[in-house]
């Protein structure tokens, strides 16, 4: 179903020359494990330039299995076959993000990279005081930051696709099996969160008219204990699949559904490694959109103050394996793919009602 990863390099990376607009403590950049089935940027001949590449993570850390850690692999895979210098600096909490920003753009990295919707408002803040330094944002538009500044690239996700495609293999299974419910817990309510959902949603009732759908936010991205909980209340009104849309959090949605013996779907990064309960995943591919950010700087094609969005025409994102009880289903969900990536499928919704 998934094209060879070198053709999505190639391919994101022409994406990004053509700038597609849309709609503390350190840490080693090497010092976290990939995850199996996780996408892997292709190989590619070093640049001349050398530079310096800064990742600043939000609260969920390296080790989300998720999309800090997909963007820290791309900052890697960047290291090893670009000759890029990586800084990766963690935040613990919301307060840290202007602090690990500023460091990096303080001591003189060509590119610093924020991960996630939620540090927008510093990457604002840091990117206007140093306009000299170029700056990426994954998850945010770059045109609705509050000053405006020219030096931030946003990289986007059409989220909305990927849960389509997700939600559609799920509403196909509970309809083979007599499943009335379905459901979805989100950390938080904001527009990469809610795009999943709602995609998820959408392609769930495309598959089964009939699929009851319910959705819960944690509040949290980080604390697994309060993932599960929504789950487990989720699993005993009659859900049989649980979409976990919550970073680390979401991790306790997942052991919920293994708890109970019903389907969990993963998000970000390809979480099939998590058991055998994961139906599939609805991936974006953070570490492809950190390279094709790194490659525009090496390469003087940089354009701040613009966006570049990856989504299924371009690979940038999808599901990833499924199990046995999905495999069935791989041909459908694959002629639905075909469909979104064409245009003759679109308008999916990007907003929970």
């Amino acid at each position: 179903m998934r094209r060879p990863l070198h053709l999505i390099a190639v391919a994101l990376l022409t994406a990004s020359c053509a700038v597609v607009t849309a709609c503390g403590s350190d840490s080693s950049s090497s010092s976290s494990s990939t995850p199996s089935g996780g996408s892997t940027a292709a190989t590619s001949t070093p640049a001349a330039k050398k530079i310096k590449v800064g990742l600043v993570t939000d609260i969920g850390g390296l080790n989300d299995r998720s999309f800090n850690q997909l963007a820290n692999q791309g900052l890697e895979q960047s290291e090893k076959e670009l000759g890029v210098t990586g800084r990766v600096l963690p935040s613990k909490s919301n307060s840290d993000y202007i602090p690990n920003l500023s460091t990096l753009a303080q001591q003189k990295y060509d590119l610093v990279i924020g991960v996630g919707f939620l540090m927008a408002d510093a990457i604002d803040t840091v990117a206007t005081k140093f306009p000299d330094t170029k700056f990426a944002i994954i998850d945010v538009d770059a045109t609705t930051l509050k000053h405006k500044p020219t030096n931030v690239m946003g990289l986007l996700f059409s989220e909305q696709e990927a849960g389509y495609l997700a939600g559609y293999m799920a509403g196909l299974y509970a309809k083979d099996n007599n499943i009335t419910m379905i459901s979805s817990v989100g950390g938080q309510k904001i527009p990469p969160v809610d795009h999943y959902i709602a995609g998820y949603q959408a392609g769930a009732k495309a598959a089964d008219p009939s699929i009851k759908t319910v959705n819960a936010y944690s509040q949290d991205f980080v604390d697994q204990a309060k993932c599960k909980e929504l789950a487990l209340n989720q699993i005993q009104q009659g859900s049989k699949v649980v979409f976990q849309v919550a970073g680390q959090c979401g991790l306790g949605a997942i052991d919920a559904a293994k708890e109970k013996s019903v389907q969990a779907i993963g998000v970000d990064a390809d979480q099939a490694y998590l058991g055998d309960q994961i139906l599939t995943s609805a991936e974006k591919h953070v570490d492809v959109a950190v390279e094709t950010a790194i490659k525009s700087v090496q390469g003087d094609t940089f354009k701040g103050g613009v966006d570049t969005t990856f989504n299924v025409k371009n690979n940038g994102v999808g599901i990833g394996k499924t199990n046995a009880n999905g495999a069935k289903y791989a041909d459908q969900v694959a002629a639905v793919q075909a469909k979104i990536a064409s245009g003759e499928l679109s308008d999916i919704p990007d907003t929970v009602k």
